[in-house]
């Protein structure tokens, strides 16, 4: 999609395209104010400040519309409106050995037993080793300082979609 046929989508349809970037509605709704858009440069610039003006509970909803870093089967049929993005964002899992696999589950569940949501990490480019290495370390956070490294990992991943979207 083009950036001049993003700016004319119908406004649900917008909010729609805007969601597949981000899953909290606040962030969705405070994007709105800034189309048309100029450029995509400018547009990343817009969608990090509104990530920055979102609450804590904001992020979090954004997080939960995110499949658990190596759970393909959840990929696939929670997240099918997002899910070719997001395989493409876990392609290192694809590879990835059966121990690996059942270690990423069990740090997975760890780290929502210990934060109340799942594990968010900007996967592009990243073995299912090395996510699973950011996940043990990211485990001895404090919850303070995790949500926020979550909010920055969740940012980075906003961006690359808004991207992807206007390279479709």
């Amino acid at each position: 999609m083009t950036l001049h046929e993003l700016n004319t989508l119908p406004s649900q349809q917008l909010k729609e395209e805007l969601y597949k970037c981000c899953g909290s509605n606040s962030w969705v709704k405070m994007m709105m104010a800034f189309f048309p858009a100029d450029d995509l440069v400018e547009l990343l610039v817009d969608a990090e400040e509104v990530w920055d003006k979102c609450s804590k509970d904001d992020w979090k909803e954004a997080f939960s519309h995110h499949p658990k870093i190596g759970d393909m089967q959840s990929l696939k049929e929670r997240f099918a409106s997002t899910g070719q993005w997001a395989t493409e964002e876990q392609s290192g899992v694809t590879t990835a050995s059966e121990e690996t696999i059942k270690a990423l589950a069990e740090a997975n569940r760890l780290y929502e037993e210990k934060f109340g949501y799942i594990f968010i990490v900007c996967a592009s480019g990243k073995s299912a080793d090395e996510m699973l290495g950011l996940l043990q370390e990211r485990l001895k956070n404090s919850p303070a300082a995790e949500i926020e490294i979550a909010a920055d990992e969740q940012n980075k991943i906003t961006k690359l979609r808004l991207e992807k979207l206007l390279d479709s």
